[in-house]
């Protein structure tokens, strides 16, 4: 569980070293041209996707890394790597609200209080003043991670019933490879418009994203579900944002500021209050 926090805590910061030589499009798309086989190889003698399902997870790759991953290429760009560490935090915030719509969870006065909390959070974080991590972070920016974040959280949930009936890893799999072919045409775009120099550094952020947070991750994740009790195994939440933020501190020398502090309070204790009673959709996917 520690190793797994620091894994994915390290994800936003990692992405902002290879934004500095990469441009987004092409990284997310090297990232996901490392995940594709890896997660199709540990996808062989696992139950397979009917054809039916084709079109549904489709659409979920399209979400999910068409606008989720690439959203959050362009936010991170666009903000602290701390600021966005702490917005990536509220996709299980956002994953209680559409499991409400969609799975018919009812959402309780204390989730709708951690709502309220994470939202004032993202607030905080995100037009603060005075701030130095603030300060260079973008609106545009932060509203780019705010999208992704809810298009992550959308891409959890709508992904549950697919999950159920054919697992994790067919659906990882091959919602990963049609999102990923969607993308090429943009990165494609991107290469001609502007030169792409890929450098070790680049290729290096790429292949960690792509191995450690795409893949390894997941398959971690299933496996703390499968040996712990959820809400333990949910504690992983709570301390990826710590390492993330700590990281971006080490790397970048974000300052972290009384108001970026609160913020972060309020969207961890939001977050507490939010999923504390209701995991049926978290369960099935996981949170990177």
């Amino acid at each position: 569980m520690l190793l797994l926090a620091v894994m994915w805590g390290l994800s936003i910061p990692v992405t902002k070293l290879g934004l500095e030589t990469l441009p987004p499009l092409t990284l997310t798309a090297m990232r996901f041209a490392v995940a594709v086989p890896l997660l199709f190889l540990f996808a062989v003698g696992k139950q397979r996707l009917s054809w039916r399902a084709f079109p549904r997870a489709a659409a979920l790759g399209i979400l999910g890394i068409g606008v989720g991953q690439v959203a959050q290429a362009f936010g991170i760009q666009g903000t602290a790597a701390s600021v966005g560490t702490i917005i990536s935090a509220t996709i299980p915030v956002f994953v209680v609200v559409f499991a409400a719509l969609r799975l018919k969870q009812p959402v309780t006065g204390r989730q709708q209080l951690g709502l309220l909390a994470a939202f004032a959070g993202i607030a905080l974080v995100a037009f603060g003043h005075g701030q130095g991590e603030v300060l260079r972070s973008s609106v545009s920016g932060v509203a780019w991670m705010l999208l992704s974040a809810v298009a992550i959280a959308f891409y959890y949930v709508w992904s549950v019933e697919l999950t159920r009936d054919y697992g994790t890893a067919a659906v990882a799999a091959w919602s990963t490879l049609f999102g990923f072919v969607a993308l090429l045409p943009w990165a494609g775009w991107e290469a001609w418009h502007n030169p792409v120099h890929v450098t070790a550094q680049g290729t290096g952020v790429a292949a960690y994203l792509g191995v450690m947070v795409s893949v390894a991750g997941l398959f971690l994740w299933l496996h703390i579900l499968r040996t712990v009790p959820a809400p333990v195994a949910a504690s992983v939440q709570y301390l990826q944002p710590v390492f993330g933020i700590a990281a971006a501190s080490a790397m970048f020398g974000d300052q972290l500021g009384a108001l970026f502090a609160a913020g972060v309070v309020l969207i961890l204790g939001g977050l507490a209050l939010a999923v504390a009673t209701r995991r049926k959709a978290e369960e099935a996917v996981p949170h990177e």
